[in-house]
C-alpha cells in the first residue's frame, strides 16, 4: 500500500469510527469521508458523484455489473444474450456462465486474437436486438493486453447495449475517462493502484438499467446495501490520488524495464514464447511460456528467493489446470501449464531486474534439467 493510503485510512478504525448511515455526529464524520472519497473518485473517472458505487473490491464490481444489468434487461425487455470475450478474469466468466447454466441466458464468446485483443468489428457483427449486455476486459491481468475499449464502447453506444469493462487491472496506468470510453459500467479494485484490499469501485452510468445483487438498507444508491467500509475507502480515494500524480513517471520509466526483461528472456532463454501483444501491453506487465517447465514449481523456486510472481491470474495460483485464456489464445494444453506472469511496481529498479532474470534463467535450467 502507499503511504497515503495507510495515513489517510488510520483515524477512521479508532478516533473517526462512526456508522456512516448514523445521524450522530461519529456518523456524520464518516458519512463526509465517504462523500469527500467519492468526489475524488468520480473526478477521476469524468462521472457524476451519484454514479460511483462503493464495493469490496473488483470481483464483486464485475459481478453486480454483468448480473445486475442482464436480470435488469431480461426483467424489463426480455432480452437474453450475453456477449463477453474469452479472455476475462473470473469475476466475469464465471458470472456470465452461471447466468446461462442456471438463470438462463444465452451466453456468446467472442473472439480473440493470438494476442487476447477483440476487434470491435467482432462485436458489431455478433450484437442482437437481444443482446442484455457486452463485456470485454481493458487490460488483461494475465497477459497484459490492452483491448481498444473507446471503440466497442461507441460501437455499442450506437445499438444501444450496455457495455461494462473491467479496469482493474489498467487503472494505475490507463486512462479511465468513462466519456471517452464510452463504457456503460467500469470495475476498479483498490489493491492493483497501491489501496487496501477488499474495497473497490463500480462506475454505473446514469440510466444503464441494473438490479442490486445485494439488498438491505439501501446504501450505495440502493445497489449496494451494507455498512460502508470507511478506512478502506477513504484509502481506496487517497491511493487513487496518489497514483495520479506518478502515472506520467511510471508511464515513461516501466517499458524500458518491462521491454529489457522482455528482450533478455526472448534471447537468453531456449524454447520461450512472449504472450500478449508486445506494445498494446501494460507498462509493467511481462508474460511468458516456457516448454518443459511447470509453473507451480517454478513458482515455488522462485519465491524461495524472494521474488513473488504467478502463473496467470494471482486469484487462480494454486490450481494446476492450465490458463483459460493461453487456451483461447491457441496455445496448447501442456504449454500452457508453463506460463509465468511478472509485474514491476512502482519501486522496481533495473538492478531489481536483473537479478529476478538471473534467478529465472537459473530455476528454469534446474527443471528442466
Amino acid at each position: 500500500m502507499a503511504d497515503e493510503a495507510v495515513e489517510a485510512m488510520m483515524p477512521f478504525f479508532k478516533e473517526r469510527f462512526g456508522n456512516p448511515s448514523s445521524i450522530h455526529r461519529f456518523g456524520q464524520q464518516a458519512d463526509a469521508a465517504i462523500e469527500e472519497a467519492r468526489e475524488v473518485i468520480a473526478e477521476h473517472l469524468n462521472c457524476s458523484v451519484d454514479e460511483v458505487i462503493f464495493t469490496s473490491g473488483g470481483t464483486e464490481s464485475d459481478n453486480l455489473a454483468l448480473r445486475g444489468v442482464a436480470l435488469a434487461q431480461r426483467e424489463r425487455s426480455g432480452k437474453n444474450h450475453l456477449l463477453i470475450s474469452p479472455v476475462e478474469h473470473h469475476a466475469v466468466s464465471h458470472t456470465a456462465q452461471q447466468l446461462a447454466s442456471i438463470f438462463g441466458f444465452e451466453l456468446e464468446f467472442l473472439p480473440v486474437d493470438g494476442q487476447g485483443r477483440v476487434d470491435p468489428a467482432e462485436v458489431l457483427e455478433r450484437l442482437r436486438p437481444n443482446t442484455a449486455v457486452v463485456s470485454v476486459i481493458y487490460a488483461n491481468n494475465e497477459i497484459g493486453t490492452i483491448n481498444s475499449i473507446s471503440e466497442i464502447g461507441k460501437i455499442c453506444r450506437e445499438k444501444g447495449v450496455p457495455f461494462h469493462t473491467d479496469a482493474v487491472q489498467a487503472t494505475p496506468y490507463l486512462s479511465l475517462d468513462v466519456e471517452a470510453l464510452s463504457v456503460d459500467l467500469l470495475s476498479l479494485g483498490a489493491h492493483k493502484f497501491y489501496g487496501p484490499k477488499g474495497v473497490g469501485v463500480l462506475y454505473v452510468r446514469k440510466g444503464t438499467p441494473i438490479l442490486p445483487i445485494q439488498t438491505g438498507g439501501g446504501q450505495e444508491s440502493g445497489l449496494r446495501s451494507g455498512t460502508q467500509n470507511v478506512p478502506y475507502i477513504v484509502g481506496m480515494s487517497a491511493a487513487l490520488k496518489f497514483v495520479q500524480t506518478s502515472q506520467t513517471k511510471w508511464n515513461a520509466s516501466l517499458p524500458t524495464l518491462r521491454d529489457w526483461l522482455i528482450e533478455q528472456v526472448e534471447q537468453k532463454i531456449p524454447q520461450s514464447t512472449l504472450t500478449g501483444h508486445r506494445t498494446q501491453r501494460l507498462p509493467n506487465h511481462a508474460s511468458f511460456v516456457f516448454e518443459g517447465v511447470d509453473s507451480q514449481k517454478l513458482l515455488t523456486l522462485l519465491d524461495l528467493d524472494g521474488f513473488a510472481c504467478s502463473s496467470g491470474s494471482a486469484c487462480k495460483t494454486g490450481n494446476p489446470s492450465p490458463s483459460e485464456v493461453l487456451l483461447a489464445l491457441g496455445f496448447p494444453q501442456k504449454l500452457a501449464l508453463g506460463s509465468l506472469r511478472v509485474t514491476l511496481g512502482k519501486d522496481t529498479t533495473a538492478e531489481h531486474v536483473q537479478l529476478f532474470f538471473d534467478c529465472l534463467v537459473e530455476k528454469i535450467k534446474i527443471l528442466r534439467d
